[in-house]
């Protein structure tokens, strides 16, 4: 029979203690953090709300699946930071988030492309490889070496969307448009967006601009602006804003001053205005034929795995915000599986290589996901949704639509 004496547990503990700790020890080493650095207050909040639930949810199906299989099964953990509402907060967010978390792998954000221009200035210094949706040109144009950005170029967007609805609106009205009113808030997606269209755009497309207006968020007062509208009775607006309440306001005045319902139809080059809470506070009627643009919206061929992302997030619709943000967790997880390794420059190869109609490419329009060397995605898709009976559907490109592109009718 065998005797254990006090002595001989206590010795036994005392090699078994340090063994436990060290192997709790190697476990936790094992979770890979991934930042998510998104505005949770101010202006911008709502957005990076959406950014929050497609993040979170991406994470936690990734490590249901098994996690990083190449590196044991770890885990990934999302690491949340805010960004706020400024270029100065989000640089000081920024640069907390490198000091602090040493050992992330890579981060996502910052949703506006001016704070993502700041933001990406820090992480570029740290190594760190960063992904966006932020459109603005001037994100892959700098030299940089550690930023991927899966939405097209704003110039993009404005080229893939634009020339179809003046093809549209001539075969409606039965002539071409002629004039155009361009009103856009400050921030760089929006002035990059019709930076093509004052030098040469808009001339090719045969279009006038009777009103080039640039703003400063958040508006104030919109009544200026709306009376121009009014006064010069362009064929259609391009509304250039990125927040929900200047959207709001510049909507609720064209109403006001009885412009709205299509009378001046309205083409809206930014997701924010497909957000639901645009349909709360505006209301479907004042919505109805409203054309929108973002980099990334959902496909028909998704339908699917929108429907158990609404499911889940309590969303009654998937915007470029959560469905992208989703994307890019799924994007950074497949590119270490594929380099096998938590290194950040290893993790940046593997970004650039990605090549594949598999995977993450599942959640981008299109069908293919590959990088060019600067970081910004070959042959990107730009989608065009339109609000129809109270929903922002796709309308283009066609293979991805759930419904027909219509001209908004000019009401008398």
């Amino acid at each position: 029979m065998l005797h254990t004496t006090r002595r001989a547990l206590l010795a036994g503990a005392a090699v078994a203690g340090p063994l436990a700790f060290s192997r709790r020890t190697r476990a936790a080493a094992r979770e890979i953090k991934i930042a998510l650095l998104t505005p949770l207050s101010g202006p911008w909040a709502r957005q990076g709300e959406l950014e929050k639930k497609g993040a979170l949810m991406a994470i936690e199906d990734a490590n249901k699946a098994g996690g990083v299989r190449s590196l044991g099964g770890a885990p990934l953990r999302l690491v949340l930071a805010d960004a706020g509402g400024s270029v100065e907060q989000t640089t000081a967010a920024a640069q907390r988030l490198v000091a602090q978390q040493p050992d992330l792998v890579a981060g996502i954000g910052v949703w506006l492309s001016s704070f993502t221009l700041a933001a990406t200035a820090v992480t570029e210094r740290a190594q760190l490889p960063w992904c966006t949706l932020s459109w603005a040109d001037t994100l892959t144009n700098r030299g940089f070496r550690y930023i991927i950005a899966t939405s097209p170029a704003s110039s993009q967007i404005i080229g893939q969307s634009l020339p179809p609805l003046v093809a549209l609106a001539s075969k409606t009205a039965g002539k071409p448009p002629a004039t155009i009113a361009l009103m856009d808030d400050d921030t760089a997606a929006s002035q990059a967006n019709v930076k093509p269209l004052r030098e040469g755009g808009l001339a090719k497309l045969h279009l006038k601009a009777v009103i080039d207006e640039t703003f400063s968020p958040p508006l104030s007062d919109a009544t200026p602006l709306i009376q121009r509208i009014r006064r010069e009775r362009p064929d259609f607006v391009l509304l250039g804003t990125t927040n929900v309440p200047d959207s709001r306001l510049l909507l609720e005045k064209l109403t006001e001053f009885g412009l709205g319902h299509g009378r001046v139809p309205v083409f809206a080059p930014s997701a924010a205005w497909g957000t639901p809470e645009m349909l709360k506070i505006v209301g479907a009627e004042n919505l109805e034929g409203l054309i929108g643009v973002a980099g990334n919206w959902g496909s028909n061929r998704q339908k699917p795995l929108l429907d158990e992302m609404c499911r889940r997030s309590g969303e009654p619709w998937m915007t470029q915000d959560t469905l992208s943000t989703y994307g890019h967790v799924m994007l950074i997880k497949d590119a270490l599986e594929r380099a096998a390794d938590t290194d950040r420059q290893k993790i940046m190869a593997a970004l650039l290589a990605t090549d594949t109609t598999e995977g993450p490419a599942h959640y981008f329009l299109g069908t293919r996901l590959r990088f060019e060397r600067d970081g910004r995605r070959a042959d990107p898709v730009a989608g065009v949704f339109q609000w129809k009976n109270g929903v922002p559907l796709t309308v283009l490109p066609e293979e991805d639509a759930f419904a027909p592109l219509t001209w908004p009718q000019r009401q008398t």
